[in-house]
């Protein structure tokens, strides 16, 4: 099974941050509470963790961002491409979704793709800056050679 690349992880840690407390979805203002780089399962208010955990958590929820786009793409990826897709999953969850993009991936059509991937950039109260650079860097990366 292909791995996420340096770059792809940058984009994730860059995107997310590190942060030891929980936080609340800056979309929804509340569920889910995120904690280390993007971690959500049984996150709760208040909870902390060291840099030890938010490591662990981050290699546990990217490893298995990389069986969902593995296990849905009948492509062949190149390792930019696939690092792209593991962070767009690992932001979204389109993939274990079954979300249209994935059809456009199948299909080779990378360009309607791509252009769906930046479509996600909205919250609960709307357009998300910090999600408009995400996705700026996932489709570069996702172009490059």
């Amino acid at each position: 099974m292909p791995h996420i690349n340096d770059a792809g992880l940058k984009i994730i840690e860059n995107s997310e941050g590190l942060r030891l407390r929980a936080y609340p979805d800056p979309g929804t203002g509340g569920e889910p509470f995120t904690i280390g780089w993007g971690h959500t399962a049984a996150v709760h208010p208040g909870q902390v963790c060291t840099l030890v955990q938010a490591l662990a958590f981050l290699r546990n929820d990217v490893a298995n961002a990389e069986r969902t786009v593995a296990a849905n793409t009948a492509v062949v990826l190149t390792p930019n491409q696939f690092s792209a897709l593991v962070s767009f999953e690992f932001n979204t969850g389109a993939f274990a979704g079954g979300h249209p993009i994935v059809a456009r991936i199948n299909a080779h059509d990378f360009g309607a793709a791509l252009a769906h991937l930046k479509l996600y950039v909205n919250g609960g109260d709307g357009l998300l800056p910090g999600l408009v650079t995400r996705r700026a860097a996932e489709a570069a990366l996702f172009l490059t050679a």
